[in-house]
């Protein structure tokens, strides 16, 4: 908690502080000393909430922008000839079309 500080060095600053502001005035001394350490870590933990949350919206900028490249560059990549060719190689079957077939009866839809 205070760091290197041991309960030694922690007695001769409490007999010093006792000596300069008096009994009377030390409980009084405490309690600022309290507010401005409790103060300090709410501010120091609202800075660093902050600086996380400014890294995290950075990272989500640069995975959007990534994927909007991957989107853009996908999206050139098909064109209207290259669909042509695709629905070429697969069958009507498997693209989900249904075939026409025609009969002495009429159309059949199989």
């Amino acid at each position: 908690m205070f760091g290197n500080i041991g309960f030694p060095e922690l007695l001769i600053i409490m007999a010093i502080a006792l000596l300069i502001f008096g009994p009377k005035k030390l409980p009084e001394v405490g309690r600022s000393i309290g507010k401005a350490v409790r103060e300090f870590r709410r501010t120091s933990d609202e800075i660093k909430d902050r600086i996380e949350e400014e890294i995290r919206a950075s990272e989500f900028k640069d995975i959007k922008e990534d994927l909007k490249k991957d989107f853009t560059l996908d999206k050139k990549d098909f064109t209207p000839d290259a669909a042509k060719d695709v629905a070429k190689d697969v069958p009507a079957d498997a693209a989900g079309g249904n075939e026409v077939k025609k009969n002495e009866e009429g159309p059949e839809i199989s």
